[in-house]
């Protein structure tokens, strides 16, 4: 009996002994942390486990006591950018991540166009793949999973930028990333791609989120069964956004809508993502999007438009907000355009003007603000249009309503930056629209050659 209960006592302290101090993959070898900042980092340990984190770069220690349920979290000081360095994390056990960078994080996320990568078939993909060698960008892939619930882990690791890890990533996130890189020099830059290609906003937001909006929740309704993807709320935002939640960012790309066309709410359901991961990361981080291109979608005249249009509003009904229009590089026959390079560039530069603030040039393309009636004329202002100009001398895009409501073509003109509209068939102008159709082009730019958005004053 005595040597069952000391067999029983040393089995009891060798469990202890073995209890591993586990971090979730996020935090990991080669992985980039956010410069200058209070950073957040966790894991595992046995309940009322001492852990020890050593940063690298100051060899600052941090302690902290794992919870009883088995959870630990402490707040270390990021330095400027550079590395590689180390962090040693110490509870019963050791663990030492290496070859840490000190940069920006950004979260690259939507559907199947942020997901793209070379290996698709981007343009001039084969070149750049070849040139995508650079130990200072860090990828971070999230696989597609789901969950009923929201999961504390997920798979995947940080690996550096090569040809080989390149090719098979988000080319929008590496575009960025490079075009970062230039701008601010020797920062390193960390990019974590969470896509899934066919799946509508509603599935990356936390369900309640969506259950808790009747407008919301009647639209999800409608979403239909995806052949290569969920549709249900939460789902992927349960095993693919939230154990990443609270990981230090600098911000959101989102490159995501072909899946809601149709809808007549995106502007309310994108907002409600944002508002929902803002509140999770605790955190008002920018959020920049792409509006989606113009392309043939089934009969309907007027449903992808349409959700353009939301996204245009969504600018001014969510702050910290901004939107890359990509008309002129799209394609209207392929869902999947090729030029990623350009979105990529127009991201960075928006962000680099906006977050970074090292880029005082144009980087937004004409903004619809409001339009006066002077008599017979249509006066339609716009924001960020300096140098207005037509692609083809004169624009055919432009249609005024009376009361009515019946839309009708009008004689477009500049002058002053602003556009004057006119129409024999409409002799009391009460609306107007842009570029409104599926396949429509904007034919309407700016001095940065940047396409203006599709809009109706109507809504």
């Amino acid at each position: 009996m005595k040597n069952k209960i000391l067999f029983l006592f040393f089995l009891m302290m060798y469990g202890f002994a073995e209890a591993n101090v586990t971090l979730p993959n996020i935090f990991g070898d080669n992985m980039v942390l956010q410069r200058n900042s209070e950073v957040k980092i966790w894991g595992w340990g046995n309940p009322k486990e001492e852990i020890k984190l050593v940063s690298g770069w100051n060899n600052q220690e941090y302690k902290t006591v794992a919870s009883n349920q088995a959870k630990w979290e402490l707040t270390i000081k990021t330095p400027e950018a550079g590395g590689p360095f180390t962090i040693s994390i110490k509870g019963y056990n050791e663990v030492v991540l290496k070859n840490i960078l000190i940069g920006e994080v950004w979260l690259c996320s939507g559907q199947s166009n942020m997901e793209m990568s070379a290996s698709w078939g981007i343009d001039n993909g084969d070149e750049e793949v070849k040139n995508a060698a650079d130990p200072n960008i860090r990828f971070f892939t999230v696989p597609k999973l789901t969950a009923a619930s929201p999961q504390n882990n997920l798979l995947g690791n940080w690996t550096e930028s090569t040809p080989e890890t390149m090719k098979y990533f988000s080319a929008v996130g590496y575009f960025f990333a490079k075009r970062l890189r230039e701008d601010l020099k020797n920062v390193p830059i960390g990019l974590i791609s969470s896509n899934w290609g066919g799946t509508p906003a509603e599935i990356w937001m936390p369900e309640e989120v969506i259950n808790s909006d009747p407008i919301l929740l009647e639209n999800a309704k409608k979403l239909n069964e995806q052949e290569y993807g969920p549709h249900q709320p939460g789902r992927a935002y349960n095993a693919m956004i939230h154990p990443i939640a609270g990981f230090k960012i600098a911000g959101t790309l989102w490159y995501q809508g072909e899946s809601n066309v149709g809808s007549l709410v995106y502007d309310k359901t994108l907002g409600a993502l944002i508002t929902s991961w803002r509140k999770e990361w605790k955190e008002n981080f920018p959020f920049y999007y792409v509006q989606i291109a113009p392309y043939k979608t089934g009969t309907n005249n007027f449903s992808n438009v349409m959700v353009r249009n939301s996204q245009r509003k969504l600018l001014k009904e969510v702050s910290n907000t901004g939107m890359v229009v990509i008309s002129d590089i799209s394609d209207t026959i392929d869902i999947h355009p090729k030029n990623k390079k350009s979105v990529g560039i127009r991201l960075a530069n928006l962000a680099l003007a906006e977050t970074y603030k090292t880029n005082s040039n144009l980087v937004n393309g004409p903004l619809f603000t409001d339009f006066k009636i002077e008599k017979n004329k249509v006066i339609v202002s716009f924001d960020y249009a300096d140098g207005l100009y037509f692609k083809d001398k004169k624009s055919n895009q432009f249609e005024v309503a009376g009361a009515d409501g019946v839309f009708v073509p009008a004689q477009a003109s500049i002058k002053n930056n602003q556009v004057i509209l006119t129409s024999k068939k409409v002799v009391n102008p009460a609306k107007v629209r842009f570029a409104w159709g599926n396949t429509t082009q904007s034919d309407l730019f700016n001095k940065a050659n940047l396409p203006a958005s599709c809009f109706t004053s109507e809504f």
